[in-house]
């Protein structure tokens, strides 16, 4: 996977992408955000496994808002075991009808500047180990030097 995005000349299919991250990590759902500097907004690239309802409210998260928001603002890891208990406030009340429990959400960064969001769960109680959180970490770096290297280019396609 991390491959495919360092030797990738062309456009990334973003769906096929998370897909297989997804897979790699046993998942069956996930987000991809990227942010708009304009905006300062997450807006949603790509999406697997989220029910059709949720996703206009998954479109645009702000900063701070939401696991994605939060992990964009810390520039961390932002995970829980189990999203259907979690009263921490962290996930918003919509995130639990994902029907999903183990759940993490990363922000892709690259030399310090953020990118976007990278959030996958799964559909039982887990805890992710550091090792897969470095691992996501070096996914979202990936991805965002891709972002950053297709923006400077000019290209529409990113």
């Amino acid at each position: 996977m991390l491959a495919t995005l360092q030797h990738h000349a062309s456009a990334i299919n973003w769906q096929q992408l998370l897909s297989e991250i997804i897979s790699s990590f046993d998942c069956t759902t996930g987000t991809i955000h990227f942010l708009d500097k304009d905006s300062g907004m997450l807006k949603l690239k790509a999406q697997q496994g989220i029910p059709e309802f949720l996703v206009p409210k998954l479109s645009e998260i702000p900063i701070g808002k939401g696991m994605a928001g939060i992990a964009a603002e810390r520039k961390e890891p932002v995970e829980m075991c189990n999203l259907q208990t979690d009263n921490s406030g962290v996930a918003r009340p919509a995130a639990k009808e994902t029907k999903v429990e183990g759940s993490i959400a990363v922000p892709m960064l690259l030399k310090g500047n953020l990118y976007g969001t990278l959030g996958i769960a799964k559909p039982v109680p887990y805890d992710f180990t550091k090792e897969e959180q470095n691992s996501l970490m070096q996914i979202g770096e990936e991805m965002s030097r891709y972002i950053q290297e297709h923006a400077t280019a000019g290209s529409s396609s990113v």
